[in-house]
């Protein structure tokens, strides 16, 4: 089961309630009708209901072959075992969701349903069919990059997901490091299977992933030195047992025999086959290198954005964006006073100390207190915008340094499903002289609040909401409320420094330069260096920044190119709905029918917003 971003909850009016679609018949004409079977009258509301029951037992029959999705919404089951990740299993999982789609077809009829119901209904359907179109690109996905690999997120589930609250619980912990030996050797195997095809990655991918995974190894119980973070966070969870000491040892001895013997082999498993992956490697090619990689890259677009355009239509939306926000900071860069062109202005933001934090453990301090100073501020004012507001908590985090090289510059974790494990902003610290202090604003309202938490947090407790969908999503909506977010900052009246607006227009700008440089490297066959150059050229990262940014595409066909499609998306849908409602437009009301009407197609969020429209003026 994917357990991808975010799902919420559908708009139901309450004309919706009443009579079923084909119960239209007037009495008299019913009165002369030939006499026949007669469809039974349906509740709309009660075959809502009887849905999300299919659904959710649906999504448990799914989840119930994960064992790290389990984890991850904060159960125990399976607690002691990974997932499978071979290709049998991932056949499997799709059959699944197909013989579930035609039992769902089987026993329901839309036209009984709701509104709200044939929402669900659609969506099922739609990701099913999303997940059989697929398929076929199963193995072009890179296993390891500078995106992230294997050999760090077995860790961080570890150290982040997996509580021990009893013995039981550690021995289950325990048995979790014993599998990561089945577990790389799997993954290793789809590695080669992946080589064999030709589908390699690019070679800038190859020493971080590397350095990456020996982190992993470099410490205790491996050899001298402190302890790795896996095993400190045993030591720590194990620590507050109430045990006797005897029987924490015991954990402990079994632990480190575990490391030091399966979960090692795994590592020296992965590591010898990315080198043996790394001598295969041709440069740093964009999908049009891949087989058939025009159409994984088409594939990757609808993926991604949620519509029918091509990449053609999406580069030149990212020229046109670029041009109109470079305008607005041509205005804010003569506020200030300078006197150079913008691409000037882009270096003076880029060098200047007074723009950066000091890459000490203070200068990372400061930058984790400005940003949960920016969430706390937004959280203050968001019952004036908001109907609705998530119950986790929130926490902002530096990501941890052994997995710096493979982490992008900032992102949301999810909390738990009961709300105990928090949302977590991490924002990526590994060398302060590139981070900007003027994005830091607007990152915060992106990946904190009013962002992907009040999103993603929210659509896991919205109720009577089947839990595909609280646990799903799609990337041009979640990522385009994310970017729409660092806007909405403004309107809340924020960014009273004019050099943090500035720093807003440079993460709106970073978005539209992706539309370019995505489809430029997968479409046009852009070099590493034409992107990076065409980056720094218009927008003010910093270099490295840049590099990462560029990297990561070349990893992720298509996955940058939601962020602006969905944002312009939700502004156009808002724009029509001030106009058509005037004196009855609430921004509350605009907010909780994008929120609270789900993680959506674009298409589909755009029927709902219109809806919404429709409702309000009665």
């Amino acid at each position: 089961m994917k357990i991808k971003l975010s799902a919420l909850l559908l708009l139901t009016t309450a004309a919706c309630a009443t009579v079923p679609a084909d119960e239209g018949t007037p009495v008299a004409a019913a009165a002369s009708a030939p006499v026949g079977p007669v469809e039974p009258v349906v509740d709309p509301l009660a075959e809502d209901q009887r849905l999300t029951t299919f659904l959710d037992a649906a999504f448990e029959e799914q989840v119930a072959r994960s064992p790290q999705g389990l984890t991850s919404l904060g159960r125990k089951d399976r607690y002691g075992e990974l997932n499978s990740y071979t290709d049998a299993n991932a056949a499997e999982d799709l059959a699944l969701s197909q013989r579930q789609l035609a039992a769902m077809r089987a026993q329901f009829n839309p036209e009984r349903l709701s509104p709200s119901g044939r929402l669900s209904y659609r969506l099922f359907e739609n990701e099913v069919q999303q997940d059989v179109e697929n398929f076929r690109w199963r193995r072009h996905g890179f296993i390891a990059s500078t995106n992230g690999s294997p050999a760090g997120s077995l860790p961080v589930f570890l150290i982040n997901n997996h509580k021990i609250d009893t013995v039981a619980d550690a021995e289950a912990y325990i048995l979790r490091l014993n599998a990561i030996e089945r577990v790389m050797n799997e993954i290793t195997a789809n590695m080669r299977a992946q080589t064999a095809a030709g589908i390699v990655p690019s070679t800038f991918n190859f020493a971080p992933v590397r350095r990456d995974a020996e982190k992993v190894l470099a410490g205790a119980p491996f050899a001298a030195g402190p302890d790795t973070p896996v095993y400190a966070d045993f030591k720590a969870k194990v620590g507050k047992l109430n045990v006797p000491q005897a029987e924490k040892d015991r954990l402990l001895a079994a632990a480190s025999a575990a490391m030091t013997g399966p979960m090692q082999r795994g590592y020296r498993t992965f590591l010898a086959t990315w080198a043996d992956t790394e001598r295969q490697a041709k440069g740093n090619r964009g999908a049009w290198s891949l087989p058939d990689g025009a159409a994984f890259y088409a594939n990757r677009l609808k993926n991604s954005t949620t519509t029918t355009m091509n990449a053609e239509q999406i580069h030149q939306l990212g020229l046109n964006q670029v041009a109109a926000i470079h305008a607005r900071m041509e205005v804010i860069k003569n506020q200030v006073g300078f006197k150079g062109t913008l691409r000037q202005f882009f270096d003076e933001l880029r060098t200047n100390p007074k723009y950066r934090y000091p890459d000490t453990d203070a200068g990372r301090a400061a930058y984790i207190k400005d940003a949960e100073g920016f969430v706390a501020q937004v959280m203050a004012k968001s019952p004036e915008w908001f109907r609705r507001l998530p119950k986790a908590p929130l926490e902002v985090r530096a990501v941890e340094k052994w997995r710096e090289g493979t982490a992008s510059i900032a992102f949301y974790n999810s909390p738990s499903e009961d709300g105990t494990r928090p949302g977590i902003y991490y924002s990526n610290l590994a060398n302060m002289a590139d981070v900007s202090k003027p994005q830091l604003e607007a990152r915060s309202y992106h990946e904190g609040a009013p962002g992907h938490h009040f999103q993603i947090a929210l659509a896991q407790e919205l109720p009577n909401v089947p839990k595909f969908r609280r646990f799903g999503g799609y990337g041009a909506y979640a990522e385009g409320w994310g970017l729409y977010a660092e806007g909405l900052g403004k309107e809340m009246g924020f960014y009273q420094d004019p050099i943090s607006e500035f720093g807003m227009l440079s993460t709106q700008v970073w978005r539209a330069v992706r539309l370019v440089v995505d489809s430029g490297i997968h479409d046009k066959r852009w070099t590493r260096e034409q992107a990076i150059d065409y980056f720094m050229e218009n927008a003010p990262l910093s270099r490295a920044d840049a590099v990462r940014e560029v990297e990561r595409y070349f990893n992720n066909p298509g996955q940058a190119t939601s962020y602006m499609v969905g944002q312009l998306k939700i502004l156009e849908l808002r724009d029509r709905a001030r106009k058509e409602l005037g004196d009855r437009f609430d921004i509350r009301d605009f907010h909780a029918a994008v929120l609270e009407n789900g993680s959506l197609p674009l298409d589909v969020l755009e029927e709902q917003v219109n809806a919404y429209i429709s409702a309000k003026k009665g």
